[in-house]
């Protein structure tokens, strides 16, 4: 299970996944070769999944971002449109819903054009999509990778950990 260094760990990782381990081991006080090996643990069970640099939309030509609601006749259970989305390159993520609709994706092009584009020629094609709703973003307030430990240590409290 995670204890509380690991979360130390974590916490530090999410915020700037290039920080040293020497640094961590400083932070978490422990030696570097420990918080390596703690970190291998997290890595070997799945919760640290990778590792990625974070690119500015903007500067790679893909500064509108917009969200699809996309409705599909699949029938339920069937992931047929779900891998088919998730294969677009400018699909982000795809999320499937409750609701009236049947998947939520985050979609970044470069402009309505190529947004246009997308829906068109890319999940337009999809045979079991039905319909698109498409809401533009004009702004982004927050974006984040970063996920609160707070409950898992909430958690850890309660059953005394």
């Amino acid at each position: 299970m995670i204890d509380e260094i690991d979360l130390k760990i974590l916490t530090i990782v999410q915020s700037n996944a290039r920080v040293p381990n020497t640094e961590i081991a400083k932070s978490v006080g422990m030696a570097p070769s420990a918080v390596l090996e703690r970190l291998r643990k997290l890595e070997a069970a799945g919760i640290v999944k990778g590792y990625a640099a974070q690119l500015d939309p903007r500067q790679v030509r893909h500064g509108l971002a917009a969200f699809v609601f996309v409705r599909t006749d699949d029938r339920v259970g069937e992931a047929r449109a779900g891998k088919a989305l998730a294969e677009i390159p400018e699909i982000q993520e795809v999320h499937h819903v409750a609701g009236e609709d049947c998947f939520l994706v985050k979609v970044r092009v470069a402009d309505t054009t190529h947004l246009a584009e997308i829906l068109r020629e890319k999940i337009g094609r999809i045979r079991s999509v039905k319909s698109t709703r498409t809401t533009i973003v004009l702004e982004t307030v927050k974006e984040s990778t970063i996920l609160p430990l707070t409950a898992v240590r909430k958690e850890k409290k309660k059953r005394g950990e």
